[in-house]
């Protein structure tokens, strides 16, 4: 089927009409080539980049990026890179985490959590979430503001950072200021009417979606009744007293209604929401070009970080502090937020 694609993306077009997902090990082999050719970023301001290993159930690396002369401390980001939790690293996502810290004045946490189907959920989440409670504990040794951190996660990553938010709620765990998830991959159930009708879109389509489902849970278990809000939280029935939430979705992407759908639903539950849908895009079409609607979608994710955890920026997308108190798991009855994460 022919898309009406924005012309400007013709460059991306090529390189996507060649990444196949079936084998997961070529896929991996084929990423990694594909970033020995790309220019890296280099930032208007100075960085301190380190790696550092958090140790939880599993040894977690992690990679720290941090503006090298800030005033003060500085937001937290925990930065969840994309791959259908299958593909990615920290590595694959430097560029993205280095300009993060740059534009938005961020100390940016990016997790090496563990990939499917050699590990399949929950660790890939778990780890995620170790992250941020390690983030959090440790706020004063990596100069930001425990009171101010966000999630930012795309693709898969996007769906990890959604439930990572879930799971500090559900936990009492750090309290968030903000969540942006960019074209979220959120439901196994795969029955949305653009999943449906985009079984061959570029970048992302149908058997992908399907192939990366049973990777990280498992064969057979996509689309079953058992599948936790954890793994695939559009399934969450509760999501009051979330953060304030920016999401974006791409046209001619499978994982648009998924995404405008838990954009609704977080409106509804009375969470402060904005959505992006990006006409002419498909999934992962911003990335390696300088199209007119790339740098938009990357100047509105600096702008929605910026605004949303308090920094300069103009527009109020999010309240100026963050919520005092969640609902405990879906009852609906306010409790205060304990600290058992900083024990």
């Amino acid at each position: 089927m022919t898309y009406p694609i924005d012309p400007e993306l013709a460059g991306r077009l090529e390189v996507v009409s060649r990444f196949s997902f079936a084998d997961h090990r070529a896929a991996r082999a084929n990423m990694a080539r594909a970033l020995a050719h790309m220019p890296p970023y280099e930032p208007a301001v100075a960085l301190d980049v380190y790696d550092d290993v958090l140790v939880a159930d599993s040894q977690i690396p992690v990679r720290v990026y941090r503006p090298a002369e800030p005033e003060g401390d500085l937001p937290g980001l925990l930065f969840l890179h994309g791959g259908g939790f299958v593909l990615g690293s920290v590595a694959a996502a430097d560029a993205d985490a280095r300009r993060l810290a740059a534009e938005a004045g961020v100390v940016v946490v990016s997790v090496e959590y563990r990939l499917a189907p050699e590990h399949r959920y929950p660790a890939a989440v778990e780890d995620c979430y170790a992250a941020l409670v390690w983030a959090a504990k440790n706020a004063a040794e990596l100069g930001l503001d425990s009171d101010r951190l966000a999630v930012f996660g795309e693709s898969a990553g996007g769906g990890l950072a959604a439930a990572v938010t879930l799971l500090a709620r559900d936990r009492g765990g750090p309290p968030l200021r903000f969540q942006f998830l960019c074209t979220p991959e959120l439901d196994d159930r795969l029955a949305t009417p653009s999943m449906l009708a985009y079984a061959d879109t570029p970048g992302w389509n149908l058997p992908a979606a399907e192939l990366s489902w049973d990777h990280y849970l498992g064969e057979g278990v996509r689309g079953g009744d058992d599948v936790p809000c954890y793994a695939a939280p559009a399934r969450a029935e509760d999501l009051s007293g979330l953060p304030p939430t920016y999401i974006t979705v791409c046209q001619f992407d499978p994982l648009r209604d998924e995404g405008i759908a838990y954009a609704q639903r977080l409106a509804q539950a009375g969470v402060l929401t904005e959505l992006h849908l990006h006409p002419g895009t498909f999934h992962g079409s911003h990335q390696g070009n300088d199209a007119t609607v790339t740098r938009r979608m990357l100047a509105e994710q600096v702008e929605a970080l910026r605004a949303g955890l308090g920094g300069e920026a103009s527009g109020s997308r999010a309240p100026a502090s963050p919520p005092t108190a969640f609902p405990p798991g879906g009852d609906g009855s306010p409790r205060s937020v304990p600290p058992d994460w900083a024990g």
